[in-house]
């Protein structure tokens, strides 16, 4: 699949010629699926919690005698039917979290570029940096490729300065080509890719040592 290469200001430089096993295959839907469900369930910090009968505050003493009140049979002021009592079946805390087979991450994240490309959503442009750390300066590169949009950019290596300068604006992310998030990738609007972090994603991704 061959894809044009632009500058930082837009301009067309060059071609290049992008790994059909990475970003010319059909569509997987459901692995996608999987992998977006995965990276949430990871997310997923499982704290919540209730208290039994046995855990609340309180006296084990029946509130008024069994009989001759005229009111119902009642226990101690933690059954689970008295206000401030303990919770029945309430959430405790648990770990949501699965580990998804390679191969599954592997082909949703080629699915996931696959699709980006078929839907012109993918944009490659030459290697840059922002020296400054200033968010103006890459907004104005920005502003050549994505409108407001939902953006995400996979960068070649961790680049500290590039992503100081993007930490001020609410609709963009940063991957690297080797860190990627199903999440994230899936739905930016817009997906911008380093020329090398493109020609690296080949190398990663064509190999079974790759992506975890």
């Amino acid at each position: 699949m061959e894809k044009k290469v632009y500058s930082v200001d837009g301009k067309e430089l060059r071609t290049i010629n992008l790994d059909d096993n990475v970003f010319g295959l059909p569509v997987n839907e459901d692995v996608i699926y999987y992998a977006i469900n995965n990276e949430l369930a990871n997310l997923r910090v499982g704290t919540a919690c209730t208290k039994t009968r046995a855990e609340v505050h309180g006296s084990n003493k029946k509130p008024y005698k069994q009989k001759g009140t005229g009111n119902a049979r009642r226990g101690d002021k933690k059954s689970p039917i008295m206000v401030g009592g303990g919770i029945v079946f309430g959430p405790r805390p648990r770990d949501y979290s699965y580990t998804l087979p390679k191969k599954v991450k592997r082909l949703a994240m080629k699915s996931i570029l696959s699709l980006k490309a078929q839907d012109d959503r993918l944009t490659v442009i030459e290697d840059f940096t922002v020296e400054s750390g200033k968010t103006k300066d890459l907004a104005k590169i920005l502003e050549n490729f994505s409108k407001g949009e939902r953006t995400v950019i996979v960068l070649k290596d961790d680049d500290a300065r590039i992503k100081q300068a993007g930490r001020n604006i609410p609709t963009l992310s940063f991957l690297s080509y080797n860190r990627l998030r199903a999440h994230d990738l899936f739905y930016g609007r817009k997906v911008i890719m380093l020329e090398t972090a493109a020609k690296n994603l080949a190398g990663f991704y064509g190999t079974e040592e790759g992506a975890e």
